[in-house]
């Protein structure tokens, strides 16, 4: 199961995020719950690089299945937006009746 924990800060801006373990859907290749947070996890991340100037810390292992992103001060509104757009994804997919066995959310102050 994917464990993802999304960082708020105490005025609840998200400042990243942290994910690890396998979905356990289906065999490496053919989870479609891991490669749609993947792809939401890290399209994210690119997005942010990319069209914004923030500063964050990125960890990642592919065989411990880890992703762990965090923004170095409060983001801006981009950042803040995809940010959002990719906990609106994450929770639609652990809401959702056929996966929510293998993909969790859970939100931490940090």
């Amino acid at each position: 199961m994917i464990h993802v924990t999304i960082y708020k800060n105490e005025e609840h801006v998200c400042m990243g995020f942290n994910a690890i373990n396998h979905a356990g859907y289906a065999e490496e290749g053919q989870d479609i719950v891991c490669a749609a947070a993947s792809v939401l996890m890290i399209n994210t991340i690119n997005a942010i690089e990319h069209f914004t100037d923030e500063r964050a810390s990125e960890v990642s292992n592919e065989d411990e299945a880890l992703i762990d992103y965090r923004l170095k001060d409060v983001p801006g509104h981009d950042a803040d937006l995809l940010l959002n757009t990719m906990i609106l994804g994450i929770e639609e997919l652990a809401n959702d009746k056929n996966y929510e066995d293998y993909i969790t959310i859970r939100f931490e102050e940090v």
